[in-house]
């Protein structure tokens, strides 16, 4: 296939960086049970944290600059919250739900949330109204688990179904493990997430609502006259930090997700299982400035350049060039380059006739043996049905390149 011209380009661009191109049919999913290979890797960059789980991630290209036990399951607590806005951000954007909409506050989430239970509240009043505008800011500023219920309530009925539409949002947005069963994060035993795909949520709402995001970093929200400052300490941390949250139950210890920008580079970090708040406070501090301090950007591939080609079957041409849907950015250690790699990886060869724009593979960037960057690749552009005597000869090769390609151990 195109792997002469990838690693071609693939050199030019990083030095050192090896380039494997191959057609597979399939490859195991980013960071799964490789997690201690890009822990080791980033140890030896000097950095450790006294997190259970942590992640580290640039937002822009996908890049897993720091990993450990990434893909463990834990007990969100008030990251749940996270999930719960997302689902609003969604329906405000498709126009179900708007900032003025009024959600009524029960006695269910007044007593199990509200000011009886004791727990981060928004102290809504029992049977008053509440707008969205408002129990968003409570949610997100305030961590208010009334404002969360009252939410749940107003869209689904109820926590329980509230929660069958989180986990449902979850796997719609690259969620596969994450599972939800109530708005707040107060506990239950089978409410569980990971570092990693807490990352996917996180560039969700960046990327998918800019405007309401700003409010993750507003510092503080005054309701029914009592004022409660933004809990995330790394708002005032002076490192650029503008999110997200930060959670707490005695099962999955002090927990936090952040978001920080320094010259336009963003950046999204997930951590959990510290035993204090002074360590996650300061790990969290220490992991993004050692992201923004190690790591530099490069460009793989230009917006509209191709990064290879797949093969196609039966059709007027036997190849089809792909692209990403931007440029294909990676971020490396400074001076430290030769430990990456990449290839690209599709299920081919594609069939004949092939739409332009249609998303068919992906490009891994891997450090040692840990997928790092998974990038989306899409046809470039279209391939007609080819002649039925052309189409006879591509099933030909195709049984011979099958053989070939078990051979050689291919999946």
């Amino acid at each position: 296939m195109s792997g002469v011209s990838v690693a071609r380009r693939m050199a030019a661009a990083l030095m050192g960086l090896v380039m494997a191109a191959a057609t597979l049919a399939g490859a195991p999913p980013p960071g799964h049970a490789q997690s201690s290979a890009a822990q080791a890797a980033a140890a030896n960059q000097g950095f450790e944290t006294r997190a259970e789980q942590a992640i580290l991630i640039d937002h822009e290209s996908g890049t897993v600059l720091y990993e450990k036990n990434a893909d463990k399951l834990f007990p969100p607590a008030s990251l749940a919250k996270m999930m719960t806005i997302a689902v609003l951000f969604d329906l405000i954007k498709a126009g179900k739900v708007s900032m003025e909409t009024e959600f009524v506050v029960s006695e269910h989430a007044w007593r199990t949330g509200g000011a009886p239970s004791r727990t981060s509240s928004t102290f809504l009043p029992i049977n008053s109204k509440a707008t969205v505008n408002d129990l968003i800011q409570g949610i997100i500023v305030q961590s208010g688990n009334d404002a969360a219920i009252t939410v749940a309530e107003g869209i689904a009925g109820t926590e329980q179904a509230f929660g069958e539409l989180m986990t449902k949002k979850a796997r719609e947005i690259g969620m596969p493990k994450s599972v939800f069963h109530n708005p707040t994060g107060l506990p239950d035993p089978d409410q569980k997430i990971t570092a990693r795909e807490y990352s996917t949520l996180t560039r969700y709402i960046i990327s998918n609502h800019p405007d309401l995001y700003k409010v993750y970093g507003q510092r503080e929200f005054t309701y029914n006259k009592i004022r409660q400052f933004n809990r995330n300490p790394l708002l005032a941390e002076g490192i650029g930090a503008d999110g997200l949250k930060t959670g707490y139950i005695k099962e999955s210890g002090y927990n936090i997700v952040g978001s920080a920008v320094q010259n336009g580079q963003r950046l999204v970090l997930v951590m959990g299982g510290f035993k204090t708040e002074k360590e996650r406070q300061e790990d969290a501090r220490r992991l993004m400035e050692w992201g923004f301090r190690n790591f530099e950007q490069i460009t793989l591939f230009k917006a509209g350049e191709p990064a290879g080609e797949a093969s196609v079957f039966g059709g007027t041409e036997g190849r089809v060039k792909l692209v990403g849907a931007k440029a294909i950015n990676v971020l490396v250690p400074r001076g430290n380059r030769d430990k990456l790699r990449a290839r690209i990886v599709y299920r081919g060869p594609v069939r004949a006739p092939v739409e332009k724009g249609v998303q068919i593979g992906k490009l891994q960037v891997l450090r040692d043996e840990t997928v790092i960057q998974e990038t989306p690749l899409y046809t470039a552009d279209a391939v007609g049905l080819g002649t039925l005597q052309s189409r006879a000869m591509d099933a030909v090769l195709e049984v011979v390149g099958r053989v070939a390609r078990e051979t050689v151990g291919f999946q």
